[in-house]
Formats: C-alpha cells, sequence, structure tokens
C-alpha cells in the first residue's frame, strides 16, 4: 500500500473533538500499536492496550476522547469518540480504493434469461447464471459464478461475492453483501417417517434478507416448509452458520461462526449468539439475549438474558458450577477419607 491517507483527508473523515501533535510521515499503512512501524496508523480500541500507545511507532494513532498523554515527537494522536469506528471509516475508504467495483454491464459468459430486468447500473460477473423473471436492483454487484434462481428479487446496493447461490423465489432487499459460498433458499431439512421410510416433505416457502444484512462465507439458509425463513434488518451473521426452515431472525442480531439453528425457532432483536452456539427448534429467543461460545440453548429465554454452558444457565451460575466441578476430585477423595474414617470410628465403638 503507498500513500492511502494525508493527515487532511482522515481529519474529514474521522472528525476529531482534538488534534495533539503533529507528523510529518506519509502515512502508508495500518497496523496495531504493537506491531506499528513509522508511516502506519494505529488505534487504541481497548483501554487494556493504553499502554502500548507510549511505545507505539504509528505516526499517527486514534485515540479516546479522554486520553490523558501526550504524543511522541513525530507523532500525532487524534482524540475521537470511538477510535474502533472511526478506524473503520478509514477502512471503508480504503476497501473502496483497493477493491473498486467493476464498471455496470453484463459478463459475455453470463447466462440471463430474457426475461430477467437487470438494472442498467448493475454488474452480472463472469460465468454467471439469472434465470427467468430475476430483478437485481441498482447499483448491484454481483460477481463471477453466482446463481440466481427463477423469480429471485435483489434489491439495489448489493454486492454478492463468488460462488453465491440464491434459490428460486427468494428476496434479498436492499445494501446486503453476501460473501462467497452463501446459500440462500436451500430446502429445509423436512422429513416424515411413514411406513419405515423417512418422507421428504416439501419446502415451498422462502427465505426473505432484509436490508444491511451481512452474511459471511458458507453460510446457509433454508427455504421455509410454508412462508418464510427471515433474516432481520442489520443482522450479521459470520462464516459457516446454519439457519433451518422457518427461522425469524430479529433485527440486528450478531450470529457468529458454527452457530446452527434449528427449524421454527424466533430471534428477537439484538440477540448475540457466541461461536458455536447451538438453538433447538420451536424456541423463542428473546430480545437482546447473548449467549457464549458452544451455549446449547433448550428452551426459551427472558429478554436481556446472559447465558453460558450445555445446557444453558444464568452465564453467573454456570462459571461458578464451572469452578466448583474443577473441585470435584478432591471432594471425592475428601468423602473416601471420611467413610474410612468413620468406619475404623465404628469398629472402634463396637468393640
Amino acid at each position: 500500500m503507498h500513500a492511502l491517507f494525508s493527515l487532511q483527508e482522515i481529519e474529514t473523515l474521522v472528525t476529531p473533538r482534538s488534534v495533539r501533535g503533529c507528523t510529518e510521515a506519509t502515512l502508508t499503512g495500518i497496523a496495531a500499536l504493537k506491531d506499528a512501524a513509522p508511516g502506519d496508523i494505529s488505534f487504541l480500541g481497548n483501554p487494556k492496550y493504553k499502554a502500548d500507545v507510549a511505545a507505539s511507532k504509528a505516526s499517527l494513532i486514534l485515540v479516546p476522547a479522554d486520553y490523558d498523554a501526550e504524543p511522541a515527537a513525530g507523532q500525532c494522536l487524534l482524540l475521537v469518540d470511538n477510535p474502533s469506528a472511526a478506524l473503520a471509516k478509514l477502512c471503508a475508504r480504503l476497501e473502496q480504493r483497493l477493491w473498486p467495483r467493476p464498471a455496470a454491464g453484463i459478463h459475455p459468459s453470463a447466462i440471463v434469461d430474457p426475461t430477467a430486468k437487470i438494472a442498467a447500473d448493475a454488474t452480472v460477473g463472469p460465468l454467471c447464471v439469472i434465470e427467468a423473471g430475476v430483478t437485481v436492483g441498482a447499483r448491484t454487484h454481483v460477481q463471477a459464478q453466482a446463481y440466481l434462481g427463477r423469480d429471485v428479487v435483489v434489491g439495489e446496493d448489493c454486492w454478492f461475492l463468488p460462488g453465491v447461490k440464491i434459490y428460486n423465489e427468494c428476496v434479498v432487499r436492499d445494501r446486503v453483501r453476501l460473501h462467497a459460498g452463501v446459500v440462500i433458499g436451500s430446502d429445509g431439512f423436512g422429513y416424515e417417517f411413514n411406513a419405515g421410510r423417512h418422507e421428504k416433505v416439501p419446502q415451498v416457502g422462502n427465505v426473505v434478507v432484509e436490508s444491511d444484512v451481512e452474511i459471511g462465507a458458507n453460510t446457509t439458509i433454508d427455504r421455509a416448509r410454508f412462508s418464510r425463513t427471515v433474516i432481520g434488518e442489520g443482522t450479521k451473521i459470520d462464516n459457516l452458520v446454519q439457519i433451518g426452515h422457518n427461522v425469524l431472525v430479529g433485527k440486528h442480531c450478531l450470529l457468529c461462526s458454527q452457530v446452527g439453528i434449528s427449524g421454527s425457532t424466533t430471534l428477537g432483536d439484538y440477540v448475540v449468539l457466541g461461536g458455536q452456539v447451538g438453538v433447538a427448534g420451536h424456541l423463542h429467543i428473546a430480545k437482546g439475549t447473548k449467549a457464549g461460545g458452544q451455549t446449547g440453548i433448550g428452551a426459551d429465554t427472558q429478554p436481556g438474558s446472559y447465558i453460558n454452558g450445555s445446557p444453558a444457565l444464568p452465564y453467573m451460575l454456570e462459571r461458578r458450577i464451572t469452578v466448583l466441578r474443577e473441585r470435584i476430585p478432591g471432594l471425592f477423595r475428601q468423602v473416601d477419607t471420611l467413610q474410612r474414617e468413620l468406619a475404623e470410628l465404628k469398629k472402634s465403638s463396637a468393640s
């Protein structure tokens, strides 16, 4: 990377409350406080790294508005309300430079049904397949080898990375980003055991992904048995997540890697599920619930719950049980010793 930003451009982007020090360095990179070299931009996003600021070689550091130390010689501190959010603004500008969207149009190798409606300023990349009745909105970018099935509706300003697959009749609203390998609308896992066989139950609903959702690589979202599977506005989903049929995910939820949600479960708004959380079917995960990594949720939750463990328990209770569990071998040894001593006392008393 070369000459990413000028100091003036950074100040315009992050609008600092105040500036301490100055730098003449050409700002050519972004790095962690400990790893930064002259010319790098860094940030103090977590208070526990405050001591690293003084030793950092970064030429420009984004720090909280209440930061009380002075910069080193040749170093500039920008005091902002949220250093992590400010850095995100810089990274967004950098992303635009590193990976600009290609020019609008349909690549010659793409197969597009004549009945599909592709906005004039949208992009369809190499080897894409667009089936009959598809609608693709303005400024949406569909990268190589994506598949949009019959009657799929895609909104404006979306970005589909290579290999995205959206099955028939699914709906994706505006400003949705789907990473490589995402599958939306695959059949829900529905079977009835009849006469000694598992007979497939047709899955005739669809999936609706609301606006401002981002879905990570190789995540799969099943179509509904009937009606809809829904991903709420502003929700962010990590890589390798599985969402079952007829699941309703609320607004602004966070689902981390390898989460699995069984069918017909509802998540309220602002639910956070850590990595590898498993959720049983037909549950209601209430608004604001937070579950630590590998939690197994088998029952409804209360609003604002913080749970952990498998089966899920209130977080602090589960932590106490974990600490006590480590003492169980010692407790058994104590019980064995007490039993021996009691037996000897009984023997002595009898004699």
